[in-house]
């Protein structure tokens, strides 16, 4: 399987048989899933009313059972008690643990992601061994203690402290944080601190015994908007006596740590709200098929087909993007692994490689989360809105995800920033087919009307003129305002914008072609429209942003060749009956009467 590095997907052509589909699961892979959905569907579903009365207890108990299950453990290597599955299947287990309620999810996700990955990836081996394992089986609960009050987006700025004692044997920790997930039942906290003026902060473990605080008391559980009964408080650190073996990685590597663990947690959100995507398809689905309006189910009805339509394209794109750059990591996880790498560093390098495609998934998946939820209570109607119906929490538990692991504006300037970084050390040569595309626009296009009779063709063809608007805007944003572009943030988020739409809208081509070959296109005519009506959205999408961005900072002559290809980039020869995708989608879901791509 020919692989392609972060970001590369904006420069080369990418075969529908060199990405990972969910069909690809292995059959180890679909009995873990039927386990966690039974699990999901007995233990949890049933019960969503706990969650939503701020039963903290119940979710600490929850997670006991997923330690027993062994589902807290799925990343985490034999040798430190876990089951050393590859990253595809850790993203299995955190999208379907997921979706019954953001408030596990967010224990869950905490836990083992920025609460457990930390030590994994930068302990020392004495580290490893004592800690991994406990986080492993559930015995101890992690939490990840960075955000400050005057400290959010820039998390390099915290103000806790931490003192060498005179001996030389203990750090001093004194400060605060805030929204710390888990802390209510933790026993353990990846604490960021500054040791004296250095310029990066560093990362502590911190052992919390409730019998013996050691210094550390815990503000009133947060009153919240969702996720009502994940633990989230405030905590003060007034002396608290770290031993300096427990500095985590070196002095000044706390922002790198922060960071990279950050990017684990952007992919593994965008896992955690698919399941919950489905869900909300499936019940809309049900609900529509069941009320009756005139004497007739409402799913019958065009406006409301258009909703299921949408809701199920949207969620189908997005856990396509997921798994896709899941396959990605684990390919580059495996090939360092086998040329002599440390597991710590393979994952590490693994993930850093597609930092990118995790931000546009971060942000697409959260965006997907909340309208698929607001959507769904528009379905319910007035039932929507009421507790009665699981519309609403959903929708108030979807909320967090923009919020969560850096706003969707930081991804979204990180989307490009990184990208513009990748090809200034040389690691990604966007400039020469951005010239390429400039000399494009001054040649004579052909007037010749293209052969599109092969499925997928024009499509294509699409998807490569949306890259070349992305290269033609960022070429020329470069151009005019070199390393002075970061301060113009809307230029850089528009440009981000085509960049997610792009990489969602090939990917979901490439999906549904490997299906094909699988099966047939008859089979697949639901996927095929999916496909073709996401790219409409795609087009229309890039055209906006697209001419947004031409007319804000350029002018004149060099304005009007830039919006020419903007339209020339941005034009179908066939245009879909974008109508009649959706009645091809919404009516195999009526059908099924639930959520079935």
């Amino acid at each position: 399987m020919e692989t392609i590095k972060g970001g590369e997907f904006l420069l080369k052509e990418t075969k529908s048989n060199n990405i990972f589909i969910t069909e690809d699961f292995s059959e180890e892979q679909l009995m873990m899933k039927d386990s966690i959905q039974e699990f999901i569907d007995k233990e949890v579903w049933p019960h969503k009313e706990r969650f939503e009365k701020g039963d903290y207890a119940f979710t600490e108990e929850l997670m006991t059972k997923v330690g027993e299950m062994g589902l807290l453990s799925i990343s985490v290597p034999e040798s430190y008690g876990g089951m050393g599955m590859g990253f595809v299947s850790t993203m299995l287990v955190c999208d379907y643990i997921s979706g019954a309620t953001g408030s596990l999810a967010t224990a869950y996700g905490a836990h083992t992601g920025i609460g457990t990955m930390p030590i994994l990836l930068y302990g020392t081996e004495e580290q490893k061994q004592k800690y991994i394992p406990k986080l492993a089986t559930g015995e101890w609960f992690g939490s990840y203690c960075l955000t400050e009050p005057g400290a959010g987006s820039d998390a390099n700025s915290g103000k806790t402290k931490a003192t060498l004692t005179e001996d030389g044997k203990h750090y001093l920790l004194n400060g605060q944080k805030m929204w710390i997930s888990n802390a209510g039942f933790c026993s353990l906290m990846i604490v960021f601190a500054r040791i004296e003026n250095d310029k990066n902060i560093t990362a502590f473990i911190v052992e919390y015994d409730k019998e013996n605080p050691n210094g550390i008391t815990m503000g009133e559980e947060e009153k919240k908007l969702g996720i009502k009964a994940s633990s989230t408080r405030q905590v003060f650190y007034s002396d608290t006596k770290v031993p300096v073996e427990n500095m985590l990685s070196e002095r000044g590597k706390g922002f790198k740590i922060a960071m990279n663990s950050l990017n684990v947690g952007r992919i593994k959100l965008a896992a955690a709200c698919l399941d919950a995507c489905r869900r909300v398809n499936t019940e809309s689905v049900k609900y529509a098929n069941e009320r009756k309006q005139f004497n007739t189910a409402i799913s019958s009805f065009g406006a409301i087909q258009y909703k299921l339509a949408e809701m199920a394209t949207k969620t189908f794109v997005t856990e396509s993007g997921s798994y896709r750059a899941a396959k990605d990591i684990q390919n580059k996880i495996d090939e360092l692994l086998a040329s002599g790498s440390s597991h710590q560093e393979a994952e590490l390098k693994g993930v850093e490689e597609y930092a990118i495609e995790c931000a546009i998934l971060k942000v697409h998946a959260s965006e997907t989360a909340q309208y698929v939820t607001d959507e769904g209570i528009q379905v319910f109607g007035g039932m929507g809105f009421s507790q009665e119906t699981p519309m609403e929490s959903a929708w108030r538990d979807a909320r967090i995800g923009r919020i969560y692991e850096g706003t969707n504006e930081i991804n979204r300037l990180l989307i490009v920033g990184m990208l513009l970084k990748k090809a200034f050390k040389g690691e990604l040569d966007l400039m020469t087919p951005a010239m390429a595309v400039g000399n494009d626009l001054m040649s004579i296009p052909s007037f010749e009307t293209p052969d599109y009779s092969e499925l997928f063709s024009e499509e294509k063809e699409m998807i490569a003129k949306m890259k070349k608007t992305f290269l033609m805007i960022a070429g020329k944003a470069v151009e005019t305002y070199g390393m002075d572009l970061e301060n113009h943030q809307q230029l850089i988020m528009v440009a981000s914008d085509i960049v997610i739409e792009t990489y969602l809208a090939e990917t979901v081509i490439l999906k549904t072609e490997k299906l094909i070959s699988m099966k047939s296109a008859d089979a697949c005519k639901e996927q095929i429209a999916i496909a073709q009506l996401n790219l409409f959205h795609a087009v229309e999408k890039v055209n906006n942003k697209g001419k947004e961005a031409i007319v804000s900072f350029t002018e004149g002559d060099e304005q009007r060749m830039l919006l020419m290809g903007l339209k020339r980039f941005t034009k179908y020869t066939n245009h879909p009956n974008v109508m009649n995708l959706r009645k091809i989608i919404a009516e195999k879901l009526i059908a099924e009467n639930k959520y079935c791509f």
